[in-house]
């Protein structure tokens, strides 16, 4: 299926790997240039080498952290324009006691997971409704479908993002701009394999156990190719995608039991 973005302006958020690479290559594929975010700036030019050679398209690079005002602000003048908008943080999640943490580390989980997200896309949504076209898709997780002891910092921060999209998509509908979210959940990228790591030595086990338990506990049995959350992601973003809006669409393998 041709999704009809050729020539369209992508803007990826966490781009240089992981499933934001995944979705900045699947945009490619379909002929988007691209605009990639990334902390890092070696690995960011090798992602964007990477994709410019296997798809042909434009690829410009950002080195900023879109978690703080002043990377945001980088970032929206080197692309203050785009057509496909995919926010993708790239912090991860680590384990805290509600009764531990402070209010300075409840605030950066906002500015991480909400405040981050929220005011790109209210930079960019505004000349996409002028342009009548305009694609948001954001990178939460499935765990903010059923919770998980000790991630509350996480949690409350992507489903405040959650709530704040589904307040305002029924404004930008009509101008062709739809926001859905994408909620993974064990994708084979390096922040699994650190998580995977992480857990194994905090619970005094190995690898191969804690491996063992997480695709036991995943129907698919198995951890998912990036790839697939990517091509997701760029049909969520494609021309044909114009009515779907406002969703969180799980995609976990069928560990997620409940029908909403």
């Amino acid at each position: 299926m041709d999704l009809g973005i050729r020539g369209r302006h992508a803007l990826i958020c966490g781009g240089s790997k992981g499933l934001g690479k995944a979705a900045a290559m699947a945009l490619a594929e379909e002929g988007a240039s691209l605009t990639l975010v990334a902390r890092t700036p070696a690995t960011l030019a090798a992602t964007a080498r990477v994709i410019a050679e296997a798809s042909g398209v434009d690829v410009a690079t950002v080195a900023a952290d879109v978690t703080t005002v002043e990377g945001r602000e980088t970032v929206l003048k080197a692309c203050p324009a785009p057509d496909i908008l995919v926010t993708n943080p790239g912090v991860r999640q680590t384990p805290d006691d509600f009764r531990t943490l402070t209010r300075e580390q409840w605030d950066g989980w906002m500015e991480a997971h909400f405040f981050s997200a929220l005011e790109l896309i209210r930079a960019v949504v505004p000349g996409m409704c002028e342009r009548k076209f305009g694609r948001v898709a954001n990178i939460s997780v499935s765990f903010i479908k059923f919770p998980q002891v000790n991630f509350g910092q996480s949690h409350a921060a992507r489903l405040a993002l959650a709530g704040a999209i589904a307040a305002m998509v029924r404004e930008l509908v009509a101008h062709n701009v739809v926001i859905n979210s994408v909620l993974p959940g064990f994708f084979d990228t390096d922040a699994l394999q650190t998580n995977l790591h992480g857990h194994a030595a905090r619970g005094n086990t190995s690898y191969e156990a804690i491996v063992a338990d997480r695709l036991k506990s995943t129907p698919a049995g198995r951890f998912a190719d990036p790839k697939e959350c990517g091509d997701l992601i760029a049909f969520l973003c494609s021309a044909q995608n114009g009515y779907m809006t406002g969703q969180n669409i799980v995609n976990d393998g069928g560990v997620y039991q409940g029908l909403f």
